[in-house]
C-alpha cells in the first residue's frame, strides 16, 4: 500500500511540473535573447472560422493572397531610399494598398507607389521611400483585397545611426 501511494506522489508531482512547465512556454519554444520566443512545432496550425460564411470568405480560391513579398524586418540609413515589395495574385486581380501604423499611406513628396499587372490575375506593387528620415520607422503593411478576401503581409523598420 505504501509503494503505491508513493508512485502516485511521484506521478503527481511530474504531471504538475509538466502543466508548470508548458505554462511558462519551455514545452513550446525556447527564448532567444532580445527576440521572443522561437516555435519549433510541427504541429500545423488550425485556424477555427466562426461560421461557414467566414470560411467561405477567407479559404476562396480566387480570393487574394500575397505570393511574394520583401523581408519583415529593415533597418535603413537616415537619407538613403527603402523599398517594399509585394505581389500578390487572385481573381480579379487583387488592389493593393500600403499602411504606416495601421493608417493607409497617401500622397507624400518622398513617396511613390509603383504597380504592375501581371496577366489578369497577379498584380506587383513596390513602395519606395527617398530620402528617409527618423520619421519613417514605423511598421508597414502592405494589403492585397479583392471581392473575395483579404490578404496583408507587415514589415519592421527602424534606422541606424553610423558613427565614425
Amino acid at each position: 500500500m505504501k509503494g503505491r501511494s508513493t508512485f502516485a506522489v511521484i506521478v503527481c508531482v511530474c504531471i504538475c511540473v509538466h502543466i508548470c512547465e508548458s505554462a511558462r512556454g519551455a514545452a513550446r519554444g525556447k527564448l532567444t535573447r532580445g527576440r521572443g520566443r522561437i516555435y519549433s512545432s510541427s504541429v500545423p496550425v488550425i485556424i477555427q472560422h466562426r461560421n461557414p460564411a467566414a470560411k467561405n470568405y477567407y479559404e476562396n480560391k480566387d480570393g487574394a493572397k500575397i505570393i511574394k513579398a520583401s523581408h519583415f524586418e529593415l533597418d535603413y540609413m537616415l537619407g538613403r531610399k527603402i523599398t517594399f515589395f509585394c505581389m500578390a495574385s487572385g481573381y480579379p486581380r487583387p488592389e493593393i494598398t500600403w499602411f504606416k501604423d495601421g493608417i493607409e499611406l497617401l500622397y507624400h513628396k518622398f513617396f511613390q507607389v509603383h504597380e504592375w499587372p501581371i496577366g489578369n490575375d497577379t498584380v506587383k506593387s513596390k513602395m519606395e521611400i527617398d530620402p528617409t528620415t527618423q520619421k519613417d520607422a514605423g511598421y508597414y503593411e502592405c494589403q492585397a483585397n479583392n471581392k473575395y478576401s483579404i490578404d496583408s503581409r507587415g514589415f519592421r523598420t527602424d534606422f541606424v545611426m553610423i558613427t565614425y
